[in-house]
């Protein structure tokens, strides 16, 4: 199975669970993943209730504006909190200024561990030599197809649960005022992330079966 997901699965693979459960002294983990794009839509209002209290039938009217954003989002691990950013594309310029602004949300002396997917924008030339006024920042790339050592996945199915579903969006300003609100918000109860399933709960008392003749 591992020659069929391309070289280096073990390493990378080993590099990135060691991350999440031994992590460099002093150094911060966080996972960066991009969401999208999102796209400006539109519901219709909701159908009326009846006089004799019964739900009108409406049809579903849905639109989707031209307009396209993506949401670039980091978890830290270590304590849960997340840092995002809305932008109108997914390359370089703004994965870097991404970057940016997870350095700043990280403040100290340590090792920044960016584990991300191998995505062009995120393995450019441009991002390679963009460390070299960042030194702070060192990635760690997951291999082909392993999206589930991403711990930033998992993230996005929280946030899209409570930005994205079922909501309005007139333009990009929106979605980002609902990335920022919802940011804020799942940052206020965030919790650390531990990788791997944990140990099953101590079974105090067992059943007892009794059976009459």
């Amino acid at each position: 199975m591992d020659h069929q997901q391309g070289p280096g699965l073990r390493r990378k693979r080993t590099q990135v669970v060691g991350l999440y459960t031994d992590p460099p002294d002093g150094a911060v983990v966080v996972c960066a993943d991009e969401l999208g794009p999102v796209t400006p839509r539109t519901f219709g209002p909701a159908p009326a209730w009846s006089a004799d209290g019964h739900r009108i039938k409406a049809p579903l009217e849905y639109f989707r504006g031209p307009d396209k954003t993506w949401v670039y989002g980091a978890l830290r691990v270590a304590d849960g909190a997340a840092v995002t950013m809305t932008a109108a594309s997914r390359n370089s310029d703004c994965y870097q200024r991404f970057l940016q602004r997870v350095e700043d949300a990280n403040p100290g002396h340590g090792d920044i561990w960016v584990i991300a997917d191998n995505l062009s924008s995120h393995n450019s030339l441009a991002t390679r030599t963009w460390p070299a006024d960042h030194p702070r920042i060192q990635h760690a790339f997951i291999p082909v197809g392993a999206c589930w050592l991403n711990l930033q996945e998992a993230w996005w199915r929280i946030f899209r649960h409570h930005a994205l579903a079922g909501v309005s969006f007139a333009d990009s300003k929106d979605i980002d005022h609902a990335t920022r609100i919802a940011t804020a918000q799942l940052n206020q109860r965030a919790k650390p992330w531990v990788w791997g399933r944990p140990p099953p709960a101590p079974r105090h008392l067992r059943r007892q079966f009794v059976y009459s003749l």
